[in-house]
């Protein structure tokens, strides 16, 4: 990404709705895997660091580590989480840790930014010992494809069929993924496909005003009631989960 785009992820990601959303389906998906404590978690495009900061806080019993490709974005990171986090400058296509070394791999909004990423799900699956599990997020609907994509320097949106596709390709087994984002979702396609698009270099990660930021949380606690219930049909984006085979 561009770095004012990293610039803009560090001023909001503690705030903005989105991501508050995000991170909740992030915990609630590694949360009753290890009951009696702690996890070894890798954060595999981690950012400017805002899903390490808010899950030690939020389940201190975790052990993150994190990677990225941009100087940038490690730098925000390492400034924003716990001292001595293991933050490192590497592609998710090639991963500097040893096969097996986490209990889980969370990449969220990373893939579709990445050319080989099948590479990267075979690297995921690699890290991850045996019975571990794979968190991914990621854009949905090709024909959604707007300037918030440019911005963001994708390469590609995902079809739900897809995504379970290259996760069964790479290897894990017992995938599921659902779509989320879905009450807001009419808001989002009036947004990038009917109305005009933002100055040059604007997306959409940025703060609303606060009445909005409050309305847009609630309506995202309510599809978090909604997905435990089974999975939701259709939204901007696609949540996944998958296990590598435990050893027989």
């Amino acid at each position: 990404m561009d770095p004012d785009e990293y610039l803009r992820l560090a001023a909001v990601e503690d705030r903005m709705w989105y991501f508050r959303a995000l991170h909740a389906h992030v915990r609630r998906a590694l949360d009753g895997m290890n009951p009696s404590g702690g996890l070894k978690v890798l954060d595999a495009g981690c950012g400017t660091g805002g899903l390490i900061r808010r899950m030690t806080v939020e389940r201190p019993s975790w052990q993150w580590s994190g990677a990225d490709l941009s100087p940038l974005a490690l730098e925000f990171a390492r400034r924003r989480c716990p001292p001595g986090t293991d933050l490192r400058e590497a592609a998710v296509t090639a991963l500097p840790w040893s096969d097996g070394a986490f209990d889980a791999v969370v990449s969220a909004d990373v893939l579709y930014h990445v050319d080989d990423d099948a590479g990267a799900l075979r690297e995921f699956f690699r890290v991850l010992r045996p019975g571990g599990r794979l968190v991914i997020n990621v854009p949905a609907y090709r024909w959604l494809w707007s300037y918030h994509d440019v911005t963001v320097h994708s390469r590609r949106r995902y079809g739900r069929g897809e995504v379970l596709e290259k996760l069964r390709a790479a290897g894990f087994a017992a995938p599921d993924a659902t779509h989320w984002n879905t009450l807001l979702f009419p808001l989002i396609v009036a947004r990038r496909k009917l109305l005009p698009a933002p100055r040059a270099g604007a997306g959409d990660v940025q703060l609303s005003a606060a009445p909005l930021e409050a309305a847009f949380n609630a309506t995202m606690a309510v599809e978090r009631g909604w997905l435990r219930l089974g999975r939701l049909p259709f939204g901007s984006s696609i949540f996944a989960t998958a296990l590598k085979p435990a050893e027989k």
